[in-house]
């Protein structure tokens, strides 16, 4: 019997930005991926896809204790990769149970995507999923290689241009200050171009915070990764803009808790706006350290 969230929620709960308002629906636990050498967010858990008859129980405890879902995210870090019939038939228990609801997403990754048909993957956007969630990191081969991303540039491309045919919207994210004071050029513009060839819905720069338990923290314990200042990050960012060249509208965001500076805007369009914030930014050294910033 489900009588609190410690009976249907298990580990740490993570979820975008922009889903702090949705409904969340663990159907799987932790991620399938799980090896990247800068994320510690499901280090704790070992991937499983919850029983169905258990994800029901759940979203009929949630119908009781919740009056009204217009959104809701199905975590945790990534939900895609269950069997196709069976998401199928998640979310058509999610719509009977919860019929007020208009939107469903989802984090994926690219094994997720990769595994699935086209014939699936449109099956699940016609079963409700609308915004996939993935986080590229990079458009640098050698970065992926090194935070062991476990896939290519020329993949992720591939992979997120199949979803985007599937009619799912993209909201992807890019990590600045991955490579810490090292050359981070590639890094930096490859990222811009790939973002112009994929021209995803949304795009998310966060700024690298290193997290105790992950490889990439023990190297900065050895010496062996020297982090990047709020200067250096800012002006990887600009690079990055630089090297966008979108046709269609791509929302574009650099104002999440890790980064320096806020940045906000539609591309093309916003994109000489957002270069003129940074120029000014770094010219009245206007970069500062957020207090709430993690290590």
């Amino acid at each position: 019997m489900i009588t609190s969230l410690e009976d249907v929620w298990i580990g740490n709960m993570y979820r975008p930005p922009s889903e702090a308002y949705s409904l969340i629906l663990q159907v799987t636990v932790g991620c399938s991926h799980n090896k990247c050498t800068f994320c510690d967010m499901y280090k704790d858990k070992k991937f499983f896809i919850k029983p169905i008859e258990q994800i029901k129980k759940e979203i009929d405890y949630f119908r009781k204790k919740v009056k009204y879902a217009e959104r809701i995210f199905l975590a945790d870090g990534d939900a895609m990769i269950i069997p196709t019939e069976r998401l199928l038939e998640i979310l058509a228990y999610i719509k009977e149970v919860f019929p007020e609801c208009k939107r469903i997403s989802s984090y994926a990754t690219h094994k997720s995507i990769e595994v699935k048909t086209d014939e699936e993957l449109k099956k699940i956007r016609e079963g409700g999923i609308s915004l996939l969630y993935i986080g590229l990191e990079s458009g640098d081969d050698r970065v992926l290689e090194k935070i062991n991303k476990g896939v290519s540039v020329a993949e992720h491309a591939a992979l997120c241009k199949k979803a985007k045919k599937a009619g799912f919207l993209l909201s992807v994210t890019f990590i600045v200050g991955v490579l810490g004071k090292k050359d981070w050029t590639d890094h930096a513009v490859n990222t811009g171009k790939l973002i112009s060839e994929i021209e995803p819905d949304y795009v998310g720069i966060l700024t690298l915070r290193l997290k105790e338990g992950t490889k990439m923290y023990d190297e900065y314990l050895k010496g062996e990764f020297q982090k990047a200042d709020g200067i250096e990050i800012v002006k990887e960012t600009e690079k990055i803009i630089e090297n966008i060249n979108v046709k269609n509208p791509v929302v574009f965001r650099a104002n999440h808790a890790s980064n320096y500076l806020d940045l906000g805007g539609t591309l093309p369009q916003d994109k000489e706006k957002l270069l003129s914030e940074i120029k000014n930014a770094l010219e009245k050294n206007n970069i500062y350290y957020k207090k709430y910033r993690e290590l």
